[in-house]
């Protein structure tokens, strides 16, 4: 084989599968009126529910979650933004901006997402971009960025007044999942009321329904609604340690079928944790017992029959010949553990070594001098 190492295979299966893969899951007893609809775990990524989830649509407000999180990113929270006769002028829901009044981003980013107001997100793509243009360039290089590949944004508001403005469920989940990783963002969409003082005061209540009076597990979201888009709606939910989003496009009852999803994914699966952070148990090799260990946790939402029938691959490479083991420098990662479902990789995490602690040789001189120190008391300096 040559300089190249030879990999050897440890294979732990769990269990034996005897299930179908998402047996439990596929029990619903609700339908999902929306045209288009996903469901996601937050922290993983995993599509748990999609109804044509990647169809290009009409997504309304729901095109605001952009808009707030890049006025969130640019830093510029605290400046004060003067109101454009332009923005004053925009069609639809409003905050009731007047031309030429100054206005904190922070507070424009409230009103964009509490009351849908389009005027604030024209404020705000004038204010970030330098121009509607320059805003919506921004718009679509962050989605490029997140790899939403059936998204086209025309406008920082989502009105229709362009035919190629649109994304799909799957898309927005994208980056829902994106934009809840931000602390700021989570606080915006999870308020239920805002108060602006000053020269005017402003007072909002969130459109959500879900959060302000009808789910309790609902942690923020986003409506829409135009005439061609009809409802959209993105939510967000968290029960015990599970954090889901949801997104319906088209969906004459949407907040049932939020919840409907939501509570559906809440008694399906359970977040289990597939490996923990640390050393690496169960090592039989000599050269790798106790130095293998994952520099994160795993954790993946699984039902009951998945849970039951996933395999567990762990892959390390061959170790030295036993002379060799002190001169041996192993790669960095050593190994990698796999874990399955029906053959499908559900995830990958890299193994790392920590090598043993080997015991400085000392000289003639220091040995007699630590001899010394023992017999009579003397300690080192250090």
């Amino acid at each position: 084989m040559g300089k190249k190492l030879a990999l050897i295979f440890i294979i732990v299966l769990l269990i034996i599968p005897v299930l179908p893969v998402g047996a439990k899951a596929e029990q619903r007893n609700f339908s999902v009126s929306a045209q288009a609809a996903v469901l996601i775990d937050q922290e993983s990524g995993r599509v748990l529910y999609g109804k044509n989830e990647n169809t290009p649509l009409r997504i309304a407000s729901i095109t605001k979650i952009m808009t707030a999180i890049l006025a969130i990113e640019s830093g510029k929270l605290d400046e004060m933004v003067k109101v454009s006769s332009k923005a004053e002028r925009t069609e639809g829901s409003s905050i009731y901006l007047r031309a030429g009044e100054k206005i904190k981003l922070e507070h424009l980013v409230y009103g964009l997402m509490l009351r849908s107001g389009n005027d604030s997100a024209v404020a705000i793509a004038e204010h970030v971009g330098g121009s509607l243009e320059g805003f919506v360039y921004m718009m679509n290089e962050k989605a490029k960025e997140l790899g939403m590949a059936n998204t086209m944004f025309q406008n920082p508001h989502g009105l229709d007044d362009h035919e190629d403005h649109y994304s799909s469920a799957y898309d927005m989940a994208l980056l829902t999942q994106y934009a809840m990783g931000n602390e700021i963002y989570r606080e915006v969409a999870s308020t239920k009321s805002y108060r602006v003082d000053g020269e005017q005061i402003r007072v909002w209540r969130n459109k959500n329904r879900l959060l302000t009076e009808l789910y309790q597990y609902s942690t923020g979201g986003k409506t829409g609604y135009t005439k061609r888009a009809k409802r959209t709606l993105v939510s967000t939910a968290e029960k015990e340690d599970m954090n889901l989003i949801a997104v319906t496009l088209n969906a004459p009852s949407d907040w049932h079928d939020h919840m409907n999803l939501f509570n559906w994914a809440f008694d399906s699966y359970n977040v289990e944790v597939l490996v923990e952070e640390g050393i690496l148990k169960n090592i039989k090799d000599e050269f790798y017992k106790d130095h293998v260990y994952t520099p994160y946790s795993f954790e993946y939402p699984l039902t009951k029959s998945e849970f039951d029938s996933l395999k567990k691959e762990i892959t390390l490479y061959k170790p030295p010949e036993e002379e060799r083991a002190g001169q041996y420098i192993p790669p960095s990662p050593v190994g990698k553990i796999e874990f399955k479902l029906n053959e499908t990789v559900i995830g990958k995490i890299p193994l790392l070594y920590d090598p043993p602690e080997v015991e400085e040789k000392k000289g003639f001189w220091a040995r007699v001098f630590d001899f010394f120190s023992f017999t009579i008391g003397v300690k080192s300096s250090d």
